[in-house]
């Protein structure tokens, strides 16, 4: 499997009243064709705002995005609206993305009109195939959203992500508006159909232990920059940076027997407006030093395809 997206020093600021604030900073990955990218940190680091510049919902501040060796940072509307059949997003809260007044067959067949793909017999037909593929009885083809649970809700986003025969899809935390059991069938639908269309995923989420088994590879994200990025069996098996290792802690594990390092994460967030060219988890990190007021850290290699932004990742894991 080849490249499919290269995303270089990407970052998105925005201005407000007290300055530029940095929501993306300075970021930078390859995902290659069928893997998924997990995309974690607590609200407001700036993961789900990385997702939508990458398909160009928002415009970059700097840096470049590329899809399949192109450069597609620049490109025209025209141009944009193409490459959008190719790169789809399904969004977090599934009530509030579906137009209310729209039937679940309308809602699905949607991007299709949008394109002009297809005659009306077609896009039922299509329309039908897609509610068998993500598990939606055709009963529900003439309910209304508000008619549904949010299960069934999150699987018509499902759907009319699909409906263009996408390659490419940002799921922006899909499942952390539904209930523990319905997650699972969620996270499970979006594997079988990553296996059976090769899809390639950025998965967006603040929650761990929710990509451990989806992703491929795992960017850790604080206050719009990156501090580790490895593959999630490293990730979970030795975590390196202080932060990383704090969200890890608060995972619970389902056995007594079970020795885990904890680490608690205090004190209040550095604010991303004007950040100081410092460490920006040093407010809350329990191993910071002089250093970490300096500069911030150079994300490094320190493993195999384990990289790091941190002063004293070798000290704290006695590397």
């Amino acid at each position: 499997m080849g490249e499919l997206i290269r995303v270089e020093h990407l970052k998105k600021y925005f201005n407000t009243p007290g300055g530029k604030l940095h929501a993306v900073d300075d970021v930078s990955f390859v995902i290659n064709e069928g893997d998924t990218l997990g995309v974690v940190g607590e609200s407001g680091c700036g993961k789900s705002t990385l997702g939508r510049t990458v398909l160009k919902l928002i415009e970059p501040t700097d840096g470049k995005i590329f899809y399949k060796g192109r450069d597609i940072t620049d490109i025209t509307e025209k141009e944009n609206k193409q490459l959008r059949k190719k790169m789809q997003i399904i969004f977090q809260d599934p009530y509030s993305s579906l137009n209310p007044r729209k039937t679940v067959s309308e809602l699905i067949a949607d991007p299709l009109k949008a394109f002009h793909m297809l005659d009306k017999a077609g896009r039922a037909q299509k329309v039908a195939q897609l509610m068998d593929v993500v598990g939606l009885s055709q009963r529900f083809a003439n309910s209304y959203p508000h008619e549904l649970d949010g299960g069934r809700r999150q699987r018509i986003g499902v759907a009319r992500a699909l409906s263009l025969d996408p390659e490419f899809i940002v799921c922006d935390e899909p499942v952390s508006a539904l209930d523990v059991s319905i997650q699972a069938q969620i996270l499970n639908l979006l594997q079988d159909l990553q296996r059976d269309r090769g899809l390639t995923y950025i998965f967006v989420t603040h929650d761990l232990s929710v990509v451990r088994h989806i992703s491929t590879d795992i960017l850790v994200m604080y206050i719009g920059a990156m501090v580790e990025k490895c593959g999630a069996k490293d990730l979970f098996k030795a975590p390196l940076h202080p932060y990383t290792k704090g969200l890890l802690s608060a995972i619970p594990v389902p056995n007594i027997d079970h020795v885990r390092e904890k680490v608690k994460l205090q004190g209040e967030l550095t604010s991303p407006i004007e950040p100081k060219d410092e460490c920006r988890f040093i407010a809350r990190c329990p191993y910071a030093t002089e250093a970490c007021k300096q500069h911030m850290p150079e994300f490094q290699e320190v493993a195999p395809n384990h990289f790091v932004a941190c002063h004293n990742v070798k000290t704290i894991n006695n590397m």
